[in-house]
C-alpha cells in the first residue's frame, strides 16, 4: 500500500471520528443543551452539530455509502480479507513510519485507534481485491517505471546493530567494562539503557543505511566489524555503546529482483486512479438515497 494511501486513510479516519463524536453528543444532550459559552453567550449542541455536519457530513456520508457498496460487491464476488493479510499491512505501515513508536504517535496525533485504522485498511484491501482482476500491468510499464526510478531500488550498504544508551560517561565506562568482562550485551541493554524503544529488545536497532543515525553514531558504527563493540560514543542523546550484529553489502538496482515491488506500486497507483470510476459505475446498481441535506 502506498504511503499516499496510508496518509489518506489517516485523514479520513480523523474526519469520521469527529463526526461520530458529534453524533454521539446528539444522543446524550438535548437540542438546546449548552456545549460551550463565549462571553456568556451559549453555544448549543444543535449549533455544534449543524456546523460539524456542514463541514464533514457530506464526505462522511459518501464514505459510508462507498463502504457499503464495497461490502456488497465483496459478498457478491465472494471476496474476503484474512486477518494475516490485514496484520501484514499493519506491519508494513509501521515500518513506513519508522517503527512502532512513530506509528503509535501518528495514531495519537490523528486522534484515532488501531481498531479504526484496521477497519479502513480492511476496506482498502477489499477494494484492491475487487479491482485487481480488472487492472492490467504490462512488462513494458514495469520496465519504464524501473528505468525512471532505478535509484530507489538500489540497496545501500546496511548495518544491523544494537546499542546501550546511558546518560553519562561514568555509567558508559562501567557498562563497557562489564562487556569486556564477558557480560551479555542484550542483558546489559535491558538493565542500563535509557532508550525505552529498544531496551526491552536488548538494544536492537535493526538494519539501517549510512546517514540514518546522527553523525557521531554513524561514523562509529560504520567503522566497526561484525561482532565488534564500540567505545562509548557521545551524541546529543547521551553515551552509546554500539555492537554490530551483521552487514549487508551495497547492491545495484536489479529489474528482476524489483519486479514484485514495482508491480505492487503500479497496482496501487492504478487503483487510486480507477477506483472513483469503478465506484460511480457500481452506484448505478444500487438504490441509494442521501437525505443529509434534510438534516
Amino acid at each position: 500500500m502506498s504511503l499516499l494511501k496510508q496518509n489518506k486513510i489517516m485523514v479520513i479516519i480523523l474526519s469520521v471520528l469527529i463526526v461520530t463524536s458529534v453524533i454521539l453528543l446528539s444522543f446524550t444532550l438535548k437540542k438546546e443543551d449548552t456545549v460551550a459559552k463565549f462571553n456568556g453567550e451559549a453555544i448549543s449542541k444543535d449549533e455544534l452539530y449543524s456546523k460539524m455536519v456542514e463541514q464533514y457530513g457530506s464526505a462522511t456520508v459518501d464514505k459510508i455509502i462507498s463502504e457499503k457498496i464495497v461490502a456488497a460487491e465483496a459478498k457478491k464476488q465472494k471476496v474476503s480479507v484474512k486477518d494475516s493479510e490485514l496484520n501484514q499491512e499493519i506491519e508494513t505501515l509501521k515500518a513506513s513510519y519508522g517503527g512502532e513508536e512513530a506509528f503509535n504517535q501518528a495514531l495519537e496525533t490523528n486522534n484515532t485507534s488501531l481498531a479504526y485504522l484496521k477497519q479502513d485498511l480492511k476496506n482498502y484491501l477489499t477494494i484492491k481485491k475487487l479491482l485487481e482482476p480488472e487492472i492490467t500491468i504490462t512488462e513494458e510499464e514495469m520496465k519504464t517505471y524501473f528505468d525512471k526510478n532505478k535509484d530507489s531500488y538500489a540497496q545501500a550498504e546496511q548495518i544491523k546493530a544494537s546499542h546501550i544508551l546511558v546518560a553519562d560517561e561514568k555509567t558508559a565506562n562501567k557498562v563497557k567494562q562489564k562487556l569486556n568482562d564477558g557480560a551479555d550485551f542484550a542483558e546489559l541493554a535491558k538493565e542500563y539503557s535509557t532508550d525505552e524503544s529498544t531496551k526491552d529488545a536488548g538494544g536492537e536497532l535493526g538494519y539501517f543505511a549510512k546517514g540514518t543515525m546522527v553523525k557521531e553514531f554513524d561514523d562509529a558504527v560504520f567503522g566497526l566489524a561484525v561482532g565488534e563493540v564500540s567505545k562509548p560514543v557521545k551524541t546529543d542523546y547521551g553515551y552509546h555503546i554500539i555492537k554490530v550484529e551483521a552487514k549487508k553489502k551495497a547492491k545495484e538496482a536489479n529489474y528482476n529482483d524489483s519486479k514484485a515491488k514495482i508491480k505492487e506500486t503500479l497496482l496501487d497507483q492504478k487503483i487510486d486512479s480507477e477506483y472513483t470510476t469503478w465506484l460511480e459505475k457500481k452506484k448505478k446498481s444500487y438504490d441509494i438515497e442521501n437525505n443529509l441535506k434534510e438534516v
